[in-house]
């Protein structure tokens, strides 16, 4: 199984801006998520710990590894969608022409930035390899998440538009099998957000 965390709260998103590759640090909110992160992983039994490069991912991951008493391992694959131009603006300046073709066509990528369908490839390499018996836990963000569920759905990226990720939720994707299918064990699960981290 995968565990997909989608990392803590950064600067950018409480300003409620695109966030690709712009690389920001999390806020203290986002700490007190991976904290809470880390404390509902506790006692599974998790084999690796893989995250996104990005720091705001790292973070995050560091956090949960430190909690399980593993390291963490970086796969570039985990990186979010490169929005180029579009990168730490608000949604409300992307031209509703630009927005209504990006939501239209995956293959559709913003000025200087990457495709959704791209996107999608590479977190298809990475769920061919990682998806197996043994339990790993995938830190990154909403486009390559989506992405998974898409795969494990059968659908294409336009069905991403349709799903609401919160910030440092968990989605976990398994397989039925050695070779089985792929199926949507939880989706955007966020109960550990309002429990109490008690002593940890």
């Amino acid at each position: 199984m995968i565990v997909f965390v989608r990392h803590g709260q950064t600067a950018v998103n409480a300003a409620g801006q695109l966030q690709g590759r712009v690389d920001r640090e999390l806020t203290d909110l986002g700490l007190t998520q991976a904290g809470r992160l880390a404390q509902s992983l506790r006692g599974a039994p998790v084999a690796r710990v893989v995250t996104s490069p990005l720091r705001r991912a790292a973070d995050t991951a560091r956090v949960i590894a430190d909690g399980l008493g593993l390291d963490i391992e970086i796969d570039d694959r985990l990186v979010e969608l490169d929005y180029g131009e579009w990168d730490q603006r608000a949604f409300s300046e992307i031209a509703a022409a630009e927005w209504d073709a990006w939501r239209a066509d995956p293959k559709f990528a913003p000025p200087g930035g990457e495709s959704l369908v791209d996107v999608t490839a590479r977190v298809a390499s990475f769920c061919d390899e990682q998806l197996g018996p043994e339990l790993v836990v995938a830190v990154s963000h909403v486009s390559p998440i989506k992405g998974a569920v898409c795969l494990a759905l059968g659908v294409d990226e336009r069905a991403s538009f349709r799903m609401h990720l919160d910030i440092a939720s968990i989605t976990r994707i398994d397989r039925r099998g050695s070779d089985g299918p792929a199926f949507i064990a939880s989706y955007n699960e966020t109960s550990h957000l309002t429990t109490s981290l008690g002593s940890a």
